[in-house]
């Protein structure tokens, strides 16, 4: 594996970590406050007696937060510097190369999505309804 596939690859993966990490913020904030607002607060129940973390995850929403805007930051940063990253010669591993580049920015921009969203369900949202 050349040294640009490794680098393509670190970069799908750590889009794929960004999104992974801000869907926790989803889960923590977003999923209660949706649940609550159609009038399924005995689902929301059942998914807490279930899934008894997600209150952790509601405790501890700046760490929750922190670590996804960590991981958005990491990633963020290796998708700009591969940007200009040329990409192999040969004809299919061109196309690999510029597929991956692309999947990893749509994974990104997923993760940005997820990530304000919990935010604003986490954070704007109560300071504004207070």
């Amino acid at each position: 594996m050349s040294r640009l596939d490794r680098a393509l690859s670190r970069n799908a993966g750590l889009a794929a970590g960004a999104l992974l990490a801000s869907s926790a913020t989803l889960v923590c904030c977003v999923l209660p406050a949706v649940l609550v607002a159609l009038g399924a607060g005995a689902a929301l129940a059942g998914l807490v007696t279930a899934v008894p973390q997600l209150v952790w995850l509601t405790e501890h929403k700046p760490l929750v937060f922190g670590s996804a805007a960590a991981m958005l930051a990491v990633s963020g940063a290796a998708l700009w510097y591969g940007r200009n990253l040329p990409c192999p010669t040969d004809p299919g591993a061109a196309r690999a190369c510029q597929r991956l580049r692309r999947i990893s920015v749509v994974l990104y921009g997923l993760a940005v999505a997820s990530f304000a969203s919990g935010f604003a369900f986490a954070f704007v949202l109560p300071a504004l309804i207070r």
